[in-house]
């Protein structure tokens, strides 16, 4: 048995659901989808009424393949990259970054870039020349995530026609960022009529970050941005 998290899209919150289920092992696109397959059934019997989708690249649904940060396609400077490519090279670090030319990289070798794991510690995002920073930690991959989407049409229409998301690479003792709970965050704010509110400024997000609310009422002071990276 393992446990994962669902996350379910309320109309004033993202909710963990935390769900036990049989877990397939092995790297085989087939054992991903029977512990998915687990997953989902589980989760079904607590929330019978729930539409449930798997966003990674192991999805049953071209639908969910194509919500995957490897696949999901951004338009940086007229050219189109990989969402996951464009997010590790947008990382700024103690010692260096962001190491832009990783945007034209494929994902699979943005991820491995030695750099990520040479430079220190992530203190914050550079993005178009205006850097974030690092708190709450998912604050700029979700609120990218979702300017993305929300973009192209076709995918934003039918993401939104669910309830509850898994991604079943995703565990929490060893990741941070959750494409499944970018894509829950998305519904969510549809749901309670946020959403372009929150495309339109940023920092209306961070009221979905309750544990970090309080760290994030004002901007960084404006003659502070050269010692230390600010909001937006």
């Amino acid at each position: 048995m393992a446990k994962r998290p669902v996350f379910l899209a309320d109309k004033s919150k993202v909710i963990d659901v935390q769900v036990d289920f049989d877990w397939f092992p092995g790297f085989a696109p087939s054992q991903k989808q029977k512990s998915i397959q687990s997953l989902h059934e589980n989760f079904s019997e607590k929330c019978p009424d729930k539409k449930i989708l798997e966003v990674s690249s192991k999805s049953e649904l071209t639908l969910g393949v194509s919500l995957s940060a490897f696949n999901l396609s951004i338009n940086h400077s007229n050219q189109i990259i990989s969402f996951e490519s464009f997010f590790q090279g947008s990382k700024v670090f103690e010692k260096g970054g962001p190491y832009t030319d990783i945007y034209f990289k494929t994902p699979r070798e943005a991820k491995q870039d030695t750099r990520l794991k040479d430079s220190g510690e992530i203190i914050g995002f550079n993005y178009k020349g205006e850097n974030w920073i690092n708190e709450p930690k998912t604050f700029f991959y979700d609120w990218m995530y979702m300017s993305t989407v929300v973009k192209q049409e076709d995918l934003f229409n039918q993401l939104i026609q669910y309830d509850a998301f898994t991604d079943i690479e995703f565990n929490p003792k060893k990741s941070i960022n959750c494409q499944a709970k970018a894509a829950a965050l998305i519904v969510s704010l549809h749901k309670s009529g946020d959403l372009q509110k929150v495309l339109e400024k940023p920092e209306n997000l961070l009221t979905y970050y309750p544990e970090n609310k309080a760290l994030h009422k004002t901007k960084i002071k404006e003659e502070d941005k050269s010692e230390q990276m600010k909001l937006f």
